[in-house]
Parts: structure tokens; C-alpha cells; sequence
């Protein structure tokens, strides 16, 4: 059983999906590691220390391919990053195939078994596995440590002999697992923090955390959430009302931070322009959803702009600012997915495509798409 850990290939993407630690751990349940050269260095991981845990330094992907029945990327690779790997390679990544139907055949041709492991159900088998869970983790985390720097004043409020600094006010959109961190977070930093969503469950986890809940809580709202544990999209009217009573609120606020995504979908604009405008001078939003279009009607996707004076923040792949600790957190959710297909006995590496796990997150085998969400 070889193992190949693979460059990223996207300059902006600084993770890598693999770390000394859990090449130890692969080496220990029978496989063999090559890395390509450089693939850590983003995330201060050097060549030294992978091989000081045992794996192969190979120049480029094709030596590390060759031979591989494994393959790990932080992001899809593309059909010619595959060049030369044997027919059956199981390749994890974070494939983002909503709307990439075409680079998915493309991927499917080159006889590949691709898993995606952002589609890993959320049950409880399958926690240590959640790529969303702990990549959005750190990018809720990071996304008030950025509203921090960008806003002018400060979080907590401090009594001094000069006067009294009142603390600021947070508002956070979305309490999933990212908004949840960015609650506890500018808690933490002093701030007043108040937060949305539209599933009934997260009130009780918002008011744990010591912050107040803000909905529409009408019957509709009762029932927005999915078996899965996501949000449903919500009707027309029901988004009419709510952007009524958030309105009102965000004027007052000092920080906005938005998180609301629903896979597959186009993130929902929760803050208009009107919205932005209402807001004073020096205030922050922060748009984790910009990757996805933004929850913001103004987000510029990978930038920073201002706007009457708000400064709107479209930062793309806030965990990966984290780089060495996304990379940790990653690279141990693949060795739990993985080390499911190993057996203990034999340390052979054999895919049982009756677990819910990998029929789930298998989107191609045999040369076509097998996910009937994106298959043509």
C-alpha cells in the first residue's frame, strides 16, 4: 500500500493533507509515504521533517504517483495532475463538485476513485472525519480575529481615567460551527455579541455561550432545518421578515459577521446594501460565505473594500491563514477516513462500498461519475 501526498497547486491555497504526525501513523498501519518536494512548506512543515517520519521525498507528482493506491490534495486535483497514476487510484480531497460537473468527468476519465470529504454525513461515527466541521472551526476563529484588526476601536470595554471605551457591539449570521467559534470568540474578547440563524436548535447553544438570539420565530422557522443538521432555504417571506427585524439591528452594531452557506446553493444575501449604508463609520463585516458569492449584497470575493465608510471584508479561505494548524486538523480527518479502509490484519488497503461513509463521499469509479447529484 503506497501513499502519495501531493503539492497544491493554487497559489492561494497554503494547506497541505499531510503531516509528520499522521505520515507515522500511516507507516505504523503498513503503508509506505512518498511526499512531493515543497508540499509543506506553506504550512512550515519542511521536507526534513517528513522524511525524519519516515516517508520518501519525491521531486514532482508523477514520481510521487507512481505506484500509489492512495493519493491526498487539500483541493481537487485536475485530470492532468494525475498523469500516469494507476487506474483505481483513491484520491481524497475536498472536491467541491457543486457545479464543477466538468472537471469531475474529466477527473472520472482518468479511472480515479474520487472521495470528497466535505460530503462526509455528520453522524457520530463520522466526527473525527468532518472536514467542514474543523476547517470552519479556525475560520470562525479567524474571522473575528480579522474584524479585531480592521475595526478601530477596541473590543472590550475599558474604564480608565480618561473616560469609559464602550465595549463593541458583534452581530454574527449563521451559527453553524463557524459562527458558533466566532461567538465564543469576540465573547472571549470582550465584545457584545448577538447572533441569527434560521434553525430553532442553535438558540440554546447561542445563549449558552452568553450571547442573545435574534429570529423570526415563527412556524416556518420551527421547522428550517434538515435531518442532516443543515439549514433549509427559506421562503421568500419568511427572508422578507427576518431581513425586517435584522435591519434595524445591524444599524447599531459595530461588527457584522456572516457565515450562511447551504451546499450546492448560492450563499443567501442576508446583508443589502440599504443594510450596509445604515451602518457607522469604521464598522466591519466580515463575509465567510464570499467563496460562495457572499452573504453580503457588496462582497468583493477576495478583497477588502470599503463603502460609506464600512469596511467590507472578502476574504477567501480564512482557515487557511491558519495554514499550520488547518493542516494538522485535515491531515487527521483523512487518517481517520482512511485508516477505515485498512485492515488490521493483512494492512491492505480495501474499499467496502456497502459503508455509508464511502457512499456518501465516493463521487466517481470505473471511469464515470457514480454520485448521482453530478452525474451527467
Amino acid at each position: 500500500m503506497r501513499i502519495a501526498v501531493l503539492a497544491e497547486t493554487e497559489a492561494a491555497e497554503p494547506r497541505v493533507a499531510a503531516t509528520p504526525e499522521t505520515v507515522k501513523k500511516f507507516i505504523s498501519l503498513g503503508a509506505e509515504v512518498a511526499v512531493q518536494a515543497g508540499a509543506g512548506r506553506a504550512s512550515n512543515i519542511s521536507d526534513a521533517d517528513y522524511a525524519a517520519a519516515g516517508a520518501r521525498i519525491d521531486a514532482g507528482a508523477a514520481q510521487a504517483l507512481a505506484d500509489a493506491d492512495i493519493a491526498l490534495r487539500v483541493r481537487r486535483p485536475s485530470a492532468t495532475e494525475l498523469a500516469g497514476a494507476k487506474q483505481n487510484l483513491a484520491v481524497f480531497a475536498i472536491m467541491d463538485p457543486f457545479g464543477n460537473a466538468a472537471a469531475l468527468t474529466e477527473l472520472a476519465h482518468t479511472g480515479a476513485i474520487a472521495f470528497a470529504m466535505e460530503l462526509m454525513p455528520r453522524i457520530t461515527r463520522a466526527q473525527s472525519m468532518d472536514v467542514l466541521s474543523s476547517q470552519a472551526n479556525l475560520a470562525g476563529y479567524r474571522s473575528v480575529i480579522d474584524a479585531a484588526a480592521e475595526y478601530g476601536r477596541s473590543f472590550p470595554m475599558m474604564m480608565t481615567a480618561a473616560g469609559t471605551v464602550p465595549a463593541a457591539k458583534v452581530f454574527i449570521m449563521g451559527v453553524g460551527v463557524a459562527g458558533l467559534q466566532a461567538i465564543a470568540t469576540a465573547r472571549r474578547l470582550g465584545a457584545i455579541v448577538t447572533a441569527t440563524d434560521v434553525r430553532p436548535a442553535t438558540k440554546e447553544q447561542v445563549e449558552s455561550l452568553g450571547a442573545k438570539f435574534l429570529a423570526v420565530e415563527n412556524e416556518e422557522f420551527q421547522q428550517a432545518q434538515t435531518a442532516g443538521g443543515y439549514a433549509k432555504e427559506m421562503s421568500p417571506e419568511y427572508q422578507k421578515a427576518q431581513a425586517e427585524l435584522t435591519a434595524s439591528h445591524i444599524a447599531k452594531q459595530d461588527v457584522v459577521i456572516t457565515t450562511a452557506l447551504i451546499p450546492g446553493r448560492p450563499a443567501p444575501k442576508l446583508v443589502s446594501a440599504e443594510m450596509v449604508r445604515s451602518m457607522r463609520a469604521g464598522s466591519v463585516i466580515v463575509d465567510l460565505a464570499a467563496e460562495r458569492g457572499g452573504n453580503c449584497a457588496l462582497t468583493r470575493p477576495g478583497e477588502t473594500i470599503v463603502e460609506d465608510g464600512v469596511k467590507i471584508v472578502g476574504a477567501l479561505n480564512l482557515a487557511g491563514r491558519m495554514a499550520s494548524t488547518a493542516s494538522s486538523l485535515y491531515a487527521k480527518n483523512l487518517l481517520a477516513f482512511i485508516e477505515t479502509m485498512i485492515a488490521k490484519e493483512t494492512k491492505q488497503f480495501s474499499i467496502n462500498w456497502d459503508d455509508e461513509l464511502v457512499k456518501a463521499t465516493a463521487l466517481t469509479r470505473d471511469g464515470a461519475v457514480i454520485d448521482p447529484r453530478f452525474a451527467q
